[in-house]
């Protein structure tokens, strides 16, 4: 087993060169890397922030000027016969979005590129907000229905986008099934990660992965996967509107407490950042450029604004008007970056461990939740909180990874039905998921195997669905424009989709005179 495993990994290691390759593109050039300010930018941050900066613009401003309009439409009770309600799409993405990247892709981040690659998540995620308004309201606007549930986002909006071409759907919904499959094992490895901390925190040794412990383990993750999402999507987002709000607001109040005994360190803080944001530290590199490429790079594996791996939970809403979801995913976006992930980032910066001689920090670096965890421990006053922190702040990162695991199937399951329609290709998923890909996962932590390459992957299908996504939502923005123009005229009364044109099976006259709030 052992031996298939590392030619697994050593299979992914082409995979890890071509990711390198396409962000770091057109860099590796001289002729472009010599443009002053712009040489800086790979293509592909040129396509996020050049989007989001169009978007912020043709809306003027939507992520500010109805972010309380959000905020309202989450706050409101309804219960739904067709589909899930705003909040339960808002906290279905939420899980996705509010991941291990936001402990691993923020710890990662600054481990390579210093505190100022949390300014550009600040500033790709501000602009995202806009780019994810727009995901949003196109994936509702082509949402299909399926049975008492609502299917669509990037699989349905590209084929209508690209004139009704099948093909394209059906290409980006096999796709798109590889990246989540090829995801779940490196979620399953975050789980096991932050829980053999916990469990070294607790006995004081390092247990061993072959120890029972760890098989109990496995089996726990497998079978309570395989509960909920067996039980269809309405388990799925009863357990994520329970488990999202508890895990966010742990980790916040967690934080809280950090940054109120360490209360002189804020102005540092935001010193490291903004300074690191131009001009970084020698021991990172020194660079501008990888400060940059690492906060919107590692911002990107966080909040997914620009990929359209979230917009299956914006369709699945059951909503009266295509723009409301597109306020709420905004707000998403802002929860997981400039909450969570600032959060992360405080964490990090203040404990500033790359300048404690006591850490090895050439080594500790290349695993990040070491980096994190020593983080927290240096934060803390004296030593007796150290192991209650590092354990509170494991079990918060394997809570991540767990909702993450849970996200990315049910997003499978929608995407699916694109290619059939029927229960036994969504059960086919499911089963997939959950007694194949989840237990690689397992097998890889058992077997003591890191396979690097394998979980370097992501970043090469993140980059994909970038250049797949960004110029689909280019295209079809009018569409979304209109939305947004017809919102403001009609005051956000029921929509109907040939009133800007276009026409759909979901937005009919009929679907507008039955609605009820």
């Amino acid at each position: 087993m052992e031996s298939i495993l590392v030619g697994v990994n050593n299979f992914f290691a082409i995979f890890s060169k071509i990711s390198s390759f396409l962000w770091s593109f057109p860099t590796q050039f001289s002729g472009w890397k010599s443009i002053p300010v712009l040489g800086q930018f790979t293509l592909l941050v040129l396509l996020l922030l050049g989007a989001g900066i169009w978007f912020t613009i043709k809306t003027g401003f939507v992520q500010i000027k109805n972010f309380k309009k959000g905020i309202k439409i989450l706050s409101q009770k309804k219960s739904v016969e067709i589909g899930i309600s705003p909040f339960a799409s808002f906290m279905l993405s939420s899980a996705m979005r509010i991941g291990a990247g936001n402990i691993t892709g923020v710890t990662g981040a600054i481990a390579v590129g210093g505190p100022g690659a949390l300014f550009w998540m600040w500033l790709s995620a501000f602009f995202g907000m806009a780019t994810a308004f727009v995901e949003a309201t196109l994936s509702q606007i082509f949402k299909e229905r399926k049975g008492d549930e609502y299917v669509g986002g990037l699989t349905h909006y590209a084929e209508k986008i690209f004139r009704n071409k099948h093909w394209v759907g059906i290409s980006i919904a096999i796709a798109f099934l590889f990246y989540r499959l090829l995801s779940m094992p490196v979620h399953t490895f975050h789980v096991f990660t932050a829980v053999g901390t916990v469990i070294s925190t607790v006995t004081g040794h390092v247990a061993s992965r072959t120890s029972v412990v760890y098989y109990v383990l496995a089996l726990v993750i497998i079978i309570s996967l395989a509960f909920i999402v067996f039980g269809g999507i309405k388990r799925v987002t009863r357990f994520t509107d329970k488990m999202v709000p508890v895990m966010a607001i742990g980790y916040t109040l967690m934080v809280l407490f950090l940054i109120a005994v360490n209360f002189n360190r804020i102005p540092d803080f935001f010193v490291a950042v903004f300074k690191g944001a131009f001009a970084p530290d020698a021991i990172f590199g020194g660079m501008f450029g990888v400060a940059l490429i690492q906060g919107i790079k590692r911002g990107l594996l966080s909040n997914e604004a620009g990929m359209g791996t979230t917009s299956m939970a914006a369709a699945s809403a059951d909503t009266k008007h295509p723009c409301e979801q597109g306020f709420v995913q905004a707000l998403s976006v802002f929860l997981d970056t400039f909450i969570i992930c600032s959060m992360t980032g405080f964490v990090i910066t203040m404990g500033a461990i790359w300048e404690n001689p006591i850490y090895d920090w050439s080594t500790i670096k290349s695993s990040v939740i070491d980096v994190f965890a020593q983080s927290i421990a240096a934060l803390m006053p004296g030593t007796a909180f150290d192991g209650f922190s590092i354990i509170f702040g494991c079990m918060a990162y394997a809570c991540f990874a767990f909702t993450t695991l849970l996200g990315g199937i049910s997003f499978c399951e929608i995407s699916t039905s694109k290619l059939s329609t029927s229960n036994r290709a969504t059960n086919l998923v499911r089963i997939v998921s959950c007694f194949i890909m989840v237990p690689l996962g397992c097998l890889c932590v058992l077997a003591n195997l890191e396979l690097g390459n394998m979980w370097s992957v992501s970043d090469l299908i993140n980059a994909i669905f970038i250049l797949i996504n960004v110029p689909t939502i280019l295209i079809g923005s009018k569409i979304a424009f209109a939305a947004l123009k017809d919102y403001v005229k009609t005051n956000g009364k029921p929509f109907t989709s040939d009133r800007i044109g276009v026409k759909t099976s979901v937005w009919t006259k009929e679907f507008a005179e039955s609605y009820k709030d």
